[in-house]
């Protein structure tokens, strides 16, 4: 089945793609990898949530954006490739998680990103990942989430 039809199938809609806002671009395509720049939790016009978790933003809305973001970068991606049925598989995911002091639930919140990508792409969507912990992040968000997927 393609990743066009599997979007579909599981009603999840790509937003539209975000111009950056900075001097970058947000998919580099090279020797059969695409590397998709880190994305924030663009709702709309708007940032689905600010803060920090463990100090005001909870692990279960820090998946949440987790989940925004990965849909922001594959909605990049497609603009880039054309197509997501030409990714071939997800490479890495690394999730930055703005987090108070003592929050060490990182993972938790960068599950949100994986879980999602896993339901996309099924095996071929199982990827190596880091969680890191960050003391703040652009705009002010609670995670941003970059990746990497070979590609055809």
């Amino acid at each position: 089945m393609s990743i066009e039809q599997r979007l579909k199938d599981l009603g999840i809609a790509l937003p539209a793609p975000r111009p950056p806002a900075f001097g970058y671009v947000p998919v580099v395509v090279e020797g059969g990898l695409a590397w998709v720049s880190g994305q924030l939790p663009w709702d709309g016009d708007g940032l689905m949530a600010k803060g920090r978790l463990g100090e005001g933003v909870d692990i279960e809305t820090g998946r949440a954006v987790a989940r925004c973001c990965l849909l922001n970068g594959l909605s990049v991606l497609r603009e880039a490739l054309g197509s997501l049925d030409r990714v071939k598989r997800v490479v890495k995911v690394v999730g930055f998680v703005s987090s108070a002091s003592g929050f060490y639930e990182q993972p938790a919140v960068v599950d949100g990103a994986s879980r999602v990508i896993a339901e996309i792409f099924g095996d071929a969507g199982r990827h190596a990942r880091s969680a890191v912990g960050v003391a703040a992040l652009p705009r002010d968000v609670p995670v941003e989430i970059e990746f990497v997927t070979s590609v055809l």
